[in-house]
Order: structure tokens, then C-alpha cells, then sequence
């Protein structure tokens, strides 16, 4: 993971935090453990930093549903 694709997960674990009134560190745990972080969005930074926030957010909402994980 580079510095520009770290600075992006944690902008969006902070926009999901915010999103789903959540604390940032329960929001890492849920992205981490469903593999989000690994095998999505550092993976697919390239695309991903291009859109908007919210759409991104809602994203890894239904990656973590396709998953069994809740938000």
C-alpha cells in the first residue's frame, strides 16, 4: 500500500464513520475483517479515488452486505 492509497482508506473509514454514525475504529475492524481493505479498496484505488464519496460509501456498504456484514 502506498502513501496515496493509505490516505484513501482512511478518508473513507472516517466518510463511512460519519455515514453510519459510527466510531472510525469500529468502521477499520469491519472493513478489515470482511477483507474490504485488502481486496477492494487498496486493489482498486486506481478507480476508486475517482468517484464521489458517497458513492463509494455505499459501496463498501454493499460489498460488506454481499458479505453478511451489517452497518
Amino acid at each position: 500500500m502506498n502513501k496515496e492509497s493509505f490516505s484513501f482508506v482512511i478518508y473513507m473509514i472516517h466518510a463511512c464513520a460519519n455515514k453510519w454514525s459510527k466510531a472510525p475504529s469500529d468502521v477499520y475492524q469491519l472493513l478489515h475483517k470482511s477483507g474490504c481493505i485488502d481486496n477492494y479498496l487498496v486493489p482498486h484505488y486506481e478507480i476508486l479515488h475517482t468517484q464521489g464519496t458517497d458513492y463509494i460509501v455505499e459501496d463498501i456498504k454493499e460489498y460488506l452486505g454481499i458479505r453478511g456484514v451489517s452497518v
